[in-house]
């Protein structure tokens, strides 16, 4: 009767494992359908455009990869990325690279100050990228010595056009436009009200390692491509964005305008990311929703 016993509570045990194990198995597969929540990145060339996001940023990790810094935190229990791009269409395209395939990210949000191009913005206030630009690609004619510089003869030219040459290859003569993701720039849309410090507006950014302070220049960028604002980041972020189909939308505050006497101010730059952070988490809001 003993052994009996034993075979039998051998069986029943043997039944609970693997019960038990089935059930362990069963809960980890669940697990493992639920989506991992993809981060949405906040870019920002330097200290005084980014430190201001990343102190309301909770759980917050520092991560470096190479010159290029990374504060990972939350947002309403939402994963964010806090990213230093550095100055230029160099840095900013790295950066993007890094961010796109290390951390994968929902959206990219390229945010920090500007020059102005219109003379009806005001510093202090704020341009959405319904496009950006790359202001700093273009073809000159050809001029004979002592002839001098005419910039209203040069061609733009959009080096993804073709394999041509970017010279001779009439497809490439055209300013290429990287537009605005629908969704930020509704997120973007929906909490303008909250913004007190100027007004919000859609525009096109412009983007060149060039400090452009030629009034004749900056007119002539206004009226034939209808330049809002003008800084060194945006349109090459979106370039490497569209390239990883990754949404994405640029976020430019007024930090001076020499078209009508806007005096710099620094203070610009953090005024910036409080609109962005109401921005950030009204996507947010939108992603958890669906």
């Amino acid at each position: 009767m003993r052994k009996i016993r034993r075979s039998s509570c051998a069986v029943v045990i043997g039944l609970m494992l693997a019960v038990c194990s089935a059930l362990g198995t069963k809960t980890l597969s669940a697990q493992s359908k639920i989506p991992e929540l993809r981060p949405i990145v906040v870019q920002g060339a330097m200290d005084l455009e980014v430190k201001e996001f990343v102190s309301r940023l909770e759980n917050v990790k520092v991560e470096k990869v190479g010159g290029w810094i990374f504060w990972r935190g939350t947002l309403d229990g939402y994963p964010v990325i806090v990213s230093k791009t550095l100055k230029g269409l160099s840095n900013s395209a790295a950066a993007t690279v890094i961010a796109a395939e290390r951390y994968h990210p929902v959206a990219i949000v390229n945010q920090g100050t500007a020059g102005g191009h219109d003379s009806q913005l005001h510093v202090y206030d704020i341009v959405l990228g319904r496009y950006s630009v790359n202001l700093g690609a273009f073809k000159t004619a050809y001029r004979k010595a002592g002839q001098g510089s005419d910039l209203l003869g040069w061609k733009p030219l959009d080096l993804m056009a073709s394999e041509g040459s970017a010279g001779e290859d009439p497809n490439e003569h055209i300013l290429r436009r990287f537009q605005g993701n629908e969704q930020l720039l509704a997120a973007a849309e929906s909490v303008k009200d909250l913004y007190r410090k100027g007004r919000v507006m859609e525009g096109v950014i412009g983007s060149s390692e060039i400090w452009n302070s030629e009034l004749d220049r900056i007119q002539w960028f206004h009226t034939q491509y209808g330049t809002s604002a003008e800084e060194m980041e945006t349109a090459s972020a979106a370039q490497i964005a569209s390239f990883f189909q990754i949404p994405f939308i640029g976020i430019r505050i007024l930090s001076n305008n020499i078209t009508n006497d806007g005096k710099y101010d620094a203070r610009t730059g953090a005024a910036c990311q409080e609109y962005v952070y109401e921005v950030v988490k009204a996507y947010i809001a939108t992603r958890l929703k669906h």
